[in-house]
């Protein structure tokens, strides 16, 4: 997230693009193996597993997760076409402020967006219950029990 905002600022303050251009490369990479491979296997997964290696995790199932760096894969590979197509202006500069966003609400508010509209999905039915494992952060992919009927009281 920081080294996104810093060339995301560089790109909008001062017109240098080539590290935004790298970045969003280095984000799709990044969320690509995530959603192929695993977290194990990404490396700035590897580096935060390091940096929190001391604090007890919190286990939740990989689905919502998968969901969430699926947009990242689709967010990032459209800012690799719009940035290194040479598109400047509003549209790059929206699409960078969402992704940063995005990341900021997981890393300081613990809030992940993807995982809410996983959750959101999963209560309407429109994605199946994975029955081995579905734990969501906070409890968010529980699905509501409807209410008793007369019939069934």
């Amino acid at each position: 997230m920081v080294m996104g905002a810093v060339v995301f600022v560089l790109a909008l303050t001062e017109q240098i693009y080539l590290p935004l251009q790298l970045m969003t490369i280095v984000f799709f990479v990044e969320f690509g193996i995530r959603v192929t491979a695993g977290l194990q296997y990404s490396p700035i997964g590897r580096l935060s597993r390091v940096l929190v290696r001391r604090h007890e995790p919190e286990w939740v199932s990989a689905r919502p997760k998968r969901f969430a760096w699926s947009m990242g894969v689709a967010l990032s590979f459209t800012m690799v076409l719009i940035t290194n197509s040479g598109i400047r202006g509003a549209l790059p500069a929206t699409l960078c402020s969402i992704c940063l966003v995005l990341m900021w609400m997981e890393s300081a508010l613990g809030l992940c967006a993807g995982c809410e509209i996983y959750a959101s999905l999963r209560r309407r039915g429109w994605i199946a219950k994975d029955e081995a494992i579905e734990i969501c952060a906070g409890g968010v992919c529980e699905a509501p029990r409807p209410p008793a009927t007369a019939l069934e009281t």
